[in-house]
């Protein structure tokens, strides 16, 4: 393990959940009890504020799935990173796989928008991995390198920033990759973040994700450098989702 005390457990909704889902955000907000674990839960924008309404007095933090790479001004249809802080969430997916693919979003514009969601007070979580081609071709490790190089914000004064492994070949395919190489590919990043920000990069958490469910859950939080997950599907039920939070212990 790293030297991070707290492990963090992230659920992304994707586009899923509507008003009656919010229940299974109050389930999970009510049973973390004494986690020995940060949880937050990302659901789609059009929930946030009512979800912070039900978790309120709970250990549960809140997050959204993006933010825009501009503050504020002319631009239908973004949402700010100060307009999420605004309705009290903590946390923001960055990065992610689906968005680099299908809406062209590049290590730059990740990069913008990780420095945007610090200076509002957001925890970024930003996602990095490699393609199955890429994987095949045993170019994970410096496409990963390549990755952060391109996203991390120049400056990190606190440990205020996430990384989150997820091949993108693994995502929702429930293919995991060897223990070797969650192992090898942890120990990049982990590498690249002391390089960018010496001692404050060995503390930063990095997560996995890519099918992580109940019953594999445990096995990969063990790995060394594995400070939690990022889990997509498996969020979307609190059953499941406490299961995963429940390998974490208390």
């Amino acid at each position: 393990m790293s030297n991070t005390p707290r492990r963090l457990i992230v659920g992304n909704w994707k586009m899923n959940g509507l008003t009656a889902d919010l229940a299974e955000i109050e389930k999970v907000a009510w049973n973390i009890g004494e986690l020995n674990a940060d949880v937050a839960i990302c659901p789609p924008a059009t929930l946030l504020q009512s979800a912070v309404r039900i978790i309120a007095g709970s250990r549960l933090l809140l997050g959204a799935q993006d933010c825009s790479a501009q503050e504020a001004g002319a631009h239908t249809g973004d949402i700010s990173a100060r307009m999420i802080a605004d309705s009290r969430a903590r946390v923001v997916i960055l990065g992610h796989s689906e968005r680099r693919q299908y809406q062209g979003e590049t290590d730059a514009m990740v990069r913008r928008k990780a420095e945007i969601a610090v200076s509002a007070g957001l925890m970024p979580v930003i996602c990095v991995g490699e393609t199955e081609a890429e994987h095949l071709r045993q170019e994970t490790l410096t496409v990963l390198k390549n990755q952060l190089q391109g996203c991390l914000p120049a400056e990190m004064n606190e440990l205020a920033l996430v990384i989150a492994y997820e091949p993108v070949w693994s995502i929702g395919t429930g293919r995991l990759p060897e223990q070797s190489e969650i192992l090898a590919a942890h120990a990049c990043i982990r590498s690249s973040l002391i390089d960018a920000y010496g001692s404050i990069g060995a503390q930063l958490r990095i997560l996995y994700g890519g099918s992580v469910k109940p019953e594999n859950s445990a096995e990969i939080l063990a790995l060394e450098n594995v400070d939690g997950v990022l889990v997509g599907g498996a969020s979307l039920r609190a059953e499941s989702f406490l299961r995963i939070c429940e390998a974490t212990g208390r």
